[in-house]
């Protein structure tokens, strides 16, 4: 295990059961969001899990332009990308069992400063307990200690839940941008982080 995920120590926002508020959401059970690297098993298989949510969700929008061998080569979340310094992966536990993940990158193309999230995914199980607010805050919080100030994203039409999410957690749309341009199915958001 490389240097950058050994302190979980410091990767982890806990609620015990009983209902402590993390976010402002109350949670039941015992909650930890860490560090996770990219090719962990449990990192694989929470993407994986999004991966079908995904192609369940969009099935019959068949291929776009987006999703050409090439572009999709060119913006694919590498490990080398969600590794400190550059960025941060995180897994969510709830009783110490993988329950979703996050990650953060540099922006592909865009200005310094401004950084990605990638991979967001609350596992079905865990969905409607405000988990997926724990780990967004997370993420804006790994952005933040890496020096991005500002943080966007790309979702969809029929993820109604996470388009929520975002504006709820004080996220603003923005045209869609890179490989989304044009999409008509894509709806991107933005966040400029709070900085000591």
């Amino acid at each position: 295990m490389s240097a950058a995920y050994a302190d979980h120590g410091a990767a982890r926002a806990v609620a015990p059961a009983g209902g402590m508020r993390i976010g402002g959401v109350a949670l039941d059970d015992t909650v930890a969001v860490g560090l996770e690297p990219f090719a962990s098993p449990h990192a694989q298989a929470l993407i994986a899990a999004l991966m079908i949510d995904l192609d369940t969700r969009y099935a019959d929008d068949g291929p776009v332009e987006g999703d050409s061998p090439e572009m999709v080569g060119l913006h694919a979340v590498r490990a080398d990308q969600v590794t400190p310094p550059r960025g941060a992966f995180v897994v969510a536990r709830i009783d110490g069992r993988p329950a979703g993940c996050g990650a953060v990158r540099p922006l592909h193309g865009g200005p310094p400063g401004t950084a990605e999230i990638k991979r967001m995914y609350t596992a079905p199980g865990a969905r409607r307990r405000g988990l997926s607010r724990v780990i967004l805050a997370r993420l804006e919080r790994e952005a933040a200690a890496l020096g991005y100030r500002r943080v966007q994203l790309e979702t969809g039409l029929r993820q109604p839940e996470a388009i929520a999410l975002y504006e709820s957690a004080g996220y603003h749309r923005i045209p869609t941008y890179g490989q989304y341009e044009g999409d008509e199915l894509s709806v991107c958001f933005a966040k400029d982080l709070v900085t000591a």
